[in-house]
């Protein structure tokens, strides 16, 4: 990477924005080909910027995965959404991502008039085109150019792999001119413990209801490597309510160590090594709507 100056390498910032369960996290996640953004199928689930960096011979482009844009209804959801506005204003590059459906949602213009006031370039990613026709599919792409104006669409199926080459050419033209920013063996600048915590809150978003993932949040209390023997983490899963703490842990403790043992395995697949994973479980009322609870859990 040394060789390489600033008229013959881009290096830039993009951020990923889009509704709810759009597909953004799959993305990022297969364009590095690494699990660095937690998925599932719950809106909602991205709560905070994920960095993620793609390393190629003629570029480094640095992803910004977002939230899910709504209107907030609650502090937790003010916070989110300005994660969403400082990625967009830290970046090169927007990419909007949409879902391919049987016609336009008015709501993915209304975020693009959004999302343009920030001045950006902006390409359209339309996702998930292996659910629609290719009849119906260029239809909507020429609605879309016809009702923002934006030169650069591209479809994909993030799941299948379909059209990143594609994205990823047409990311590069929007660039700028640069050094990495990046040593390139680098695929993330966020420490393990922010990934170790998402990787226990994905758990709770595949093993639980509505209301149990969207009321708990977790914190690595303790995180010591250890040159002999297992790593010890210690993490603490906050929920709102006593209630809530009951269903969390289950009878005898079982639902809880079922979220143990699944969050330990990919722990363990992340970080190459082995853990022993200790969980508790804690409640700290209404923490999503007290901006000092958010402060102290993390959320700025």
């Amino acid at each position: 990477m040394n060789e390489n100056t600033v008229s013959d390498f881009k290096c830039g910032y993009v951020a990923l924005v889009g509704l709810p369960n759009v597909g953004k996290s799959t993305l990022m996640n297969n364009l590095l080909q690494m699990k660095l953004s937690i998925v599932t199928p719950k809106p909602q689930t991205t709560r905070q910027r994920v960095l993620g960096i793609l390393n190629e011979p003629d570029k480094q482009v640095i992803f910004l995965d977002t939230p899910g844009l709504l209107k907030p209804r609650y502090k937790l959801q003010e916070v989110m959404l300005k994660t969403i506005e400082k990625a967009v204003s830290d970046s090169d590059l927007i990419l909007l991502m949409i879902e391919a459906g049987e016609s336009l949602n008015p709501r993915d213009i209304e975020l693009y008039d959004q999302i343009n006031e920030a001045g950006r370039p902006v390409v359209l990613v339309i996702n998930k085109i292996d659910r629609i026709s290719k009849a119906k599919l260029l239809p909507l792409i020429e609605t879309l150019h016809e009702q923002t104006g934006i030169q650069d669409i591209v479809p994909i199926s993030a799941t299948k792999l379909d059209g990143l080459d594609q994205l990823k050419s047409t990311i590069k033209k929007y660039m700028p001119m640069n050094v990495p920013f990046y040593p390139p063996e680098y695929v993330t600048e966020q420490p393990e413990r922010f990934f170790v915590a998402e990787i226990i809150r994905e758990k709770i978003f595949q093993k639980y209801g509505e209301e149990i993932p969207y009321s708990s949040t977790v914190i690595i209390d303790e995180f010591k490597e250890r040159k002999t023997g297992k790593d010890f983490i210690r993490a603490t899963i906050y929920v709102e309510r006593i209630s809530q703490k009951g269903i969390l842990i289950g009878k005898k403790g079982q639902a809880l160590k079922k979220v143990g043992l699944a969050a330990r395995g990919e722990i363990e697949h992340f970080l190459q090594r082995q853990v022993y994973l200790d969980l508790h479980v804690s409640v700290k009322e209404k923490w999503r709507s007290k901006e000092n609870a958010l402060r102290d859990l993390g959320y700025h």
